[in-house]
């Protein structure tokens, strides 16, 4: 019996492993998952805990409840991965073999990474990025008097490059409707960027936001260091930016594991062919989700669209036949921008977000680059399709893998990447 091996059940390798039960043949092929922790975490509903619109319930589930009965799963951290010998090594030395690896490690934030951060980590300096972070989060707004509050994005790429926008849109609500302090509160957004996003159209539409809203944005700023004693950044040219409460987006690297195991680049991201999905260096490994060094968004709805393209070119690896399916980039967010409105992006490698109609051509319901209330509900819907649809493998209809320009305003396509 040959062995496909995932390597973490996080979305993207949960939604790997229940493709491959539908798809591979039983009788010849297994499949093992392996992962160290038990809960799976909706990582969107993360922005949403600091504010008292979820709570830890909303976004907590078991990983067992989504992984298929058929497919093996081991509750232990990985510890190397042997590609030269086709075997990963867990804890206590087991030793699992296999002749099709799936790498879905994903990535974590490194706060460490900039000095300084770890002197007042959760204290004065708070991340959204994992339950801890954002649950923290939410008792310290609860009896926050006002202030400097600075969103601060560390460097790029990031998992859901769309949320540190969000995060201090609702900001801008959350004061101003829920806890009647806006006027206490002064919002500041600083970014390395030189704009709001990393795609020139989105950040050109997005950025009337922050005059409306009383944001001021600071862009360009590298950070090597955060002197926590005064509450400044201080950037490489020696800029500072004053906070009484810092919410920062810290480096973002892929696991320890990939590192340990000679596998990936300087942040710890593995080198993949950004069409076929399959690992540069090893022709057996295939690697999804944000475990990738793709130039592509480390987001949710991405691995779910890379998914449906890797198991097609796993299924035609295995029996020796050319990878014909192509992720062509794409990603399609929600950005939330408070007082029940948000927008949605639609765009992939070559086309940047434009304005259109999404899912249904000329219909949609949901408008592309615009703020509405109807794109606000479907980013809270989202939750309810991602436990019961995405995580399972089940296809979206009339959301397709590939981007569709069909209803879309193409008149800014980016240059090919």
């Amino acid at each position: 019996m040959k062995r496909v091996l995932i390597l973490g059940a996080g979305t993207a390798g949960t939604m790997m492993a229940n493709h491959l039960n539908r798809k591979l043949n039983k009788k010849e092929w297994a499949i093992t998952i392996v992962d160290q922790y038990e809960k799976h975490y909706y990582q969107p509903g993360f922005l949403f805990i600091p504010f008292d619109i979820y709570s830890e319930r909303d976004v907590i589930k078991r990983k067992t409840d989504f992984i298929p009965k058929d497919v093996e799963y081991i509750k232990s951290t990985i510890e190397l991965i042997e590609a030269d010998k086709n075997q990963v090594v867990l804890k206590n030395d087991w030793v699992i073999p296999y002749d099709v690896l799936i790498i879905a490690t994903g990535c974590e934030i490194v706060p460490g990474e900039v000095d300084g951060v770890m002197e007042a980590w959760r204290k004065d300096i708070f991340d959204f990025y994992t339950i801890e972070g954002s649950v923290a989060l939410r008792d310290k707004l609860k009896d926050w008097q006002g202030g400097k509050l600075v969103v601060h994005v560390t460097e790029m790429p990031i998992k859901c490059p769309v949320a540190p926008l969000e995060f201090i849109f609702l900001a801008d609500w959350f004061f101003k409707e829920k806890l009647k302090m806006r006027d206490k509160v002064e919002l500041i957004y600083v970014t390395p960027l030189d704009g709001a996003f990393t795609k020139q159209t989105c950040s050109d539409t997005l950025s009337y936001l922050f005059p409306k809203k009383n944001i001021k944005m600071i862009n360009n700023f590298s950070i090597p260091h955060v002197d926590a004693k005064n509450k400044k950044l201080i950037s490489v040219d020696g800029k500072e930016v004053d906070y009484d409460l810092l919410v920062t987006v810290p480096v973002n690297m892929g696991s320890s594991v990939i590192d340990r195991s000679n596998l990936g680049d300087e942040l710890n991201f593995v080198p993949t062919d950004k069409h076929t999905l399959q690992s540069k260096k090893h022709e057996n490994i295939f690697v999804i989700g944000d475990a990738t060094d793709l130039p592509a968004s480390k987001a949710g709805s991405v691995a779910h669209f890379q998914a449906e393209i890797l198991t097609e070119n796993i299924l035609s690896y295995i029996v020796n036949k050319p990878l014909k399916a192509h992720f062509d980039g794409h990603a399609n967010c929600y950005i939330e921008s408070g007082y029940n409105k948000a927008l949605l992006i639609d765009f992939n490698y070559d086309i940047e977000p434009v304005e259109g109609t999404f899912p249904i051509p000329g219909i949609g319901p949901f408008s592309l680059l615009k703020e509405s209330r109807i794109n606000h509900l479907g980013k809270l819907a989202f939750k309810t399709i991602y436990w019961n649809m995405l995580l399972r493998g089940i296809p979206i209809p009339t959301v397709t893998a590939e981007l569709k320009t069909s209803g879309k305003k193409l008149n800014n396509p980016a240059n090919p990447s």
